[in-house]
């Protein structure tokens, strides 16, 4: 196998809600021109902040964490913060901006499509490598259950939800009925399939905004037919648009925490395209030799353990431990917080920590400043 291959990019996409000094949610205002790749989500009280394709975790961990301590410094001086938890915990309004795709979601998921509003997470991008990238795909969708290691909310509106309620609201709530979307896929045996599976999933998209009134133009501006990735909200997912495959699975979290687990998550892509991959029956089995996917209906059992118990779950870690993580090097968020009730007073106070720990694991973390 090859061994003189170029550094294998990644980038980083991570929500973060906005708060007030109350811990109220709110807009992000300023922040949005506080650094490149800050972006306004789809939700009023969320910003996305963005990386642009790093060659090493060295330069990965500067960029994110240099854009996110730019964000903070305007934030420090509107008396606003931002929170790496999962949920907004409460029973918060969350108003969505006004657009057409979004507009067109809810057409399409009706009452479902509010569980979207109270979710941030995380997606970490991994550039494609020619002839490996159903590899790579196959590969993402059986690290998936590594998801439980940066877990960092429990509460919805309130009440205990899951360990992963993130994860259970996206996957279970949101999309409910619509089974293309929202869950994870099974492995693929080729880039036709694949495609073949994405083409259905757009078409059953139009066809449901379709019949539920929206406009065909419309549609088709909002989610280009030649892209169909684009009606497509699933966990692992080809991005032919920016040359990746894409794991969209785990939650916001701390910055250290989502680049550590990234840093592991290129460690095991790059193997991928150096030691040949194949699909077995039962259980992983990683070699420098060869690299044995469980079975899907292994990875999914190991999933509801990410989303119901977690690191908790031995069970959990040892999967996780034969696919190349060391559940003992994480600590997730949610591990703070136990299933009593949270009071909308309760809640604000834990963002307002939230944001505080996350300004601390930024100055402890980030690249020294240089004249």
């Amino acid at each position: 196998m090859p061994s003189d291959l170029p550094p294998l990019r990644r980038s980083i996409e991570v929500e973060y809600w906005v708060i007030d000094d109350q811990g109220r949610l709110t807009e992000p205002g300023a922040l949005v021109d506080a650094s490149p790749g800050a972006e306004r989500e789809f939700v009023a009280p969320m910003l996305e902040i963005k990386t642009t394709p790093c060659t090493s975790t060295a330069e990965l961990r500067d960029e994110l964490l240099t854009r996110i301590r730019d964000v903070l410094q305007c934030a420090d001086s509107l008396n606003k913060g931002l929170v790496p938890l999962a949920t907004s915990l409460h029973r918060d309004a969350i108003e969505e901006l006004p657009s057409d795709r979004t507009r067109i979601q809810n057409q399409v998921f009706g009452s479902s499509f509010q569980y979207v509003r109270h979710c941030a997470g995380t997606h970490i991008h991994f550039e494609q490598q020619p002839g490996n990238a159903v590899d790579q795909l196959n590969m993402l969708t059986a690290l998936d259950p590594a998801l439980a290691l940066v877990n960092s909310a429990r509460h919805f509106r309130g009440q205990a939800l899951a360990v992963g309620a993130r994860t259970k609201l996206y996957r279970r709530r949101a999309y409910d009925g619509v089974p293309l979307q929202g869950r994870l896929w099974s492995y693929v045996a080729g880039r036709d399939e694949w495609d073949r599976r994405l083409n259905d999933c757009y078409e059953n998209f139009r066809a449901r905004a379709l019949a539920n009134g929206a406009d065909r133009k419309i549609i088709e501006s909002c989610y280009d037919p030649s892209l169909p990735e684009s009606a497509a909200w699933i966990p692992v997912r080809m991005r032919d648009t920016f040359g990746t495959v894409e794991w969209r699975s785990p939650d916001t979290a701390l910055p250290s925490q989502i680049l550590r687990l990234a840093d592991t998550m290129a460690t095991i892509m790059d193997q991928v395209r150096r030691t040949p991959v194949r699909i077995g029956e039962g259980t992983a089995r990683i070699t420098n030799r060869e690299m044995t996917l469980p079975s899907f209906d292994t990875v999914r059992t190991h999933v509801d353990l990410a989303i119901q118990e977690g690191l908790s779950s031995n069970r959990l870690r040892s999967y996780l431990d034969c696919i190349g993580f060391n559940p003992d090097t994480y600590t997730p968020i949610v591990d703070d917080f136990d299933n009593a009730p949270l009071s909308k007073r309760t809640a604000r106070r834990r963002r307002r920590e939230y944001a505080e720990r996350l300004r601390t694991d930024v100055s402890r973390h980030s690249p020294i400043l240089t004249e």
